[in-house]
């Protein structure tokens, strides 16, 4: 009977992989078909308390828009940006970002596909008002090859120094010269003026997942953290860490330990946010893995406490307590951690959080809303002690604010 129970919970993992998988296949399916909304949306909140967002309507064009934290309030009526004939990616995890710095500075940043497939630029517009008007757009990266520089993540430091990391391909040998190189690698760049010039591109790291998403957590000395889903050897897809801002090339650390052996990209970062609370700076992360416990494989969203090196204690390490969790996030302020994610049953998805009082040490589960059709992946929004979750609908966009 125990070997019965145990096969199938090995199927229901097998098969909730291959259900995160084939929702990656059929939004690129729907995408390339014009089926598929492009709901995929950034938020940040700005110097003034106002909630912004920027993503991509329709017709095809940016915009941006924003309204007071108060939840009962409306958004402005779109401002529209000018991106000239450039294609925008605004899709499950490559989304435009918005990012508010010092002096007025506000920056949005967006992947722009070309022609081979899985190529792209990363491309940004800039504020010196604070919003009120943008540049044209220009590409981020030295580098001008068309291979893949894409899923951007950007974020202003303390000090004021926008940092821009991107997956990027320019690494990877000709397909005749019979050298392996897993993935890709993580790149990253600096502008000290708002983005108005940048640093040369500097590599983070070799063997970086294709397309999920990069967490970056800023910290309040200046130091910019992040975590990525890392290829370790030929095809364990982990996830890794490291101090952008002070780390050599490939100083990482492993902050995941499932252990999953797949040889593809599942499309579902991590997140990443700051534990201030214990005697040794750390952090708390979620993420999406599969891994065997006890001989079964386990599918799902786990989260954990990192050390300051970025390494899971071990003792922290747990399952999220629902099979359909995904694209979860993650916000910490004192001794409140706020996990959000979305959690799909065929046309149905519930908005989800689990939320800790005592450092991610016990947690209560709860459901903000549902909807049917098509929607974004939550979208987290924080400044302080406000913490926010934003999700995009075709007919409207719903926020939702976390302080219960």
């Amino acid at each position: 009977m125990q070997q019965k129970f145990g096969f199938y919970k090995w199927l229901a993992g097998f098969v909730l992989a291959c259900v995160h998988l084939y929702g990656w296949a059929q939004a690129m399916h729907d995408k390339t078909a014009g089926l598929r909304p492009q709901l995929a949306t950034g938020v940040a909140i700005a110097p003034d308390g106002q909630l912004w967002m920027v993503g991509l309507a329709s017709n095809g064009k940016l915009f941006v828009q924003h309204k007071p934290l108060d939840t009962q309030a409306a958004f402005s009526n779109p401002q529209w940006l000018d991106t000239g004939n450039d294609q925008i990616s605004a899709d499950g995890e490559n989304r435009p970002k918005i990012a508010f710095g010092p002096k007025g500075w506000v920056v949005i940043s967006y992947t722009q596909p070309l022609a081979k497939p899985y190529t792209g630029f990363i491309r940004m517009l800039r504020s010196n008002d604070g919003g009120k008007t943008f540049s044209a757009p220009f590409t981020v990266h030295q580098d001008r090859q068309e291979i893949t520089h894409r899923f951007e993540s950007i974020a202003f430091d303390a000090k004021g120094a926008l940092h821009t990391v991107w997956i990027d391909k320019r690494d990877q040998p000709p397909r005749n010269s019979g050298k392996s190189y897993p993935g890709a690698a993580i790149y990253r760049n600096v502008s000290l003026d708002g983005g108005a010039t940048f640093t040369a591109d500097t590599k983070v790291a070799d063997h970086s997942c294709e397309c999920c998403r990069i967490a970056l957590a800023p910290h309040p000395a200046g130091d910019v953290f992040a975590m990525w889903r890392h290829v370790f050897g030929e095809q364990t897809r982990d996830h890794a860490f490291t101090n952008i801002t002070h780390s050599a090339p490939n100083e990482i650390s492993r902050s995941s330990h499932d252990n999953w052996q797949i040889n593809a990209c599942p499309h579902h970062g991590p997140g990443l946010a700051l534990n201030t609370t214990e005697a040794e700076q750390g952090f708390h992360a979620v993420w999406f893995g599969i891994r065997q416990d006890n001989g079964v494989s386990q599918a799902g969203v786990r989260y954990a406490q990192l050390n300051a090196r970025g390494e899971p204690v071990a003792s922290s390490v747990r399952l999220i307590p629902d099979v359909r969790a995904e694209h979860a996030d993650v916000m910490s302020f004192g001794r409140r951690v706020v996990i959000v994610w979305r959690s799909s049953e065929g046309q149905k998805s519930k908005l989800m959080t689990w939320r800790s009082n005592d450092a991610g040490k016990t947690f209560e589960l709860k459901t903000i809303a549902e909807t049917l059709g098509h929607n974004d992946h939550p979208r987290t929004a924080q400044s302080g002690e406000k913490m926010f979750v934003v999700w995009r609908l075709p007919t409207e966009t719903k926020v939702y604010d976390l302080g219960y």
